[in-house]
């Protein structure tokens, strides 16, 4: 197997391509995604095959914090509980570089979330690209960052992905290449804001 390849215009993605691009995760397959920290490894939320290839991909165990990366908070409510003062925070920075740890709904499956803790991660991501992707297939993609088990950093290279994971994934997206910039995570775990890692997202935004 050899991934499509996929070069997007990073401001103004062809319509074509974001079609062919949904087409593939739609059914049921695992993409490279570009985000405004690096690339992820992305599928749709119910595939359990594909999460159970990108958890292989990065060999990473159940406890890991899988992401919803969702086109806006209009979807949150289905997924995390928030109540007015969280969701006012989330308004405030989304778009935008941070991950937020929030208690998970029963709607999300348990293989995705914190199976201890049972938390979710959530992204409103700032990219273009990843922007019409979620627009046009209208709901969340699970996501993890394309951190490979002998790297440090999320790659951010989309050649050397091809290079590295070319026979792993089934479309890797050519949004140009990103420097590995960590978002700022941020749990709401037990209501009041915690940071858990301070990234490119601002903190006095947090309040």
């Amino acid at each position: 197997m050899t991934a499509q390849f996929i070069s997007v215009h990073p401001d103004n993605p062809q319509v074509r391509f974001i079609n062919q691009i949904c087409k593939i995760i739609s059914d049921g397959l695992v993409a490279v995604l570009p985000t405004d920290s690096a690339y992820a490894l992305c599928c749709k939320l119910e595939q359990k095959q594909a999460i159970e290839r990108i958890a292989r991909i990065r060999q990473i165990d159940k406890h890991h914090n899988f992401t919803l990366l969702c086109r806006d908070l209009s979807e949150l409510s289905t997924y995390a509980k928030v109540d007015n003062s969280v969701f006012r925070i989330l308004k405030h920075c989304t778009p935008g570089p941070y991950t937020f740890i929030l208690p998970a709904t029963k709607e999300v499956p348990r293989r995705v979330m914190n199976e201890k803790r049972k938390t979710i991660g959530i992204r409103v991501p700032d990219n273009a690209i990843l922007s019409a992707i979620l627009e046009q297939i209208g709901e969340p993609l699970m996501s993890c960052s394309l951190i490979l088990p002998d790297e440090e950093d999320a790659l951010g290279d989309p050649v050397v992905i091809n290079d590295k994971i070319g026979n792993l994934v089934d479309v890797i997206v050519d949004g140009g290449n990103l420097s590995f910039s960590p978002t700022t995570v941020v749990s709401f775990e037990d209501g009041a804001p915690v940071i858990v890692r301070q990234g490119s997202g601002d903190l006095n935004a947090i309040g």
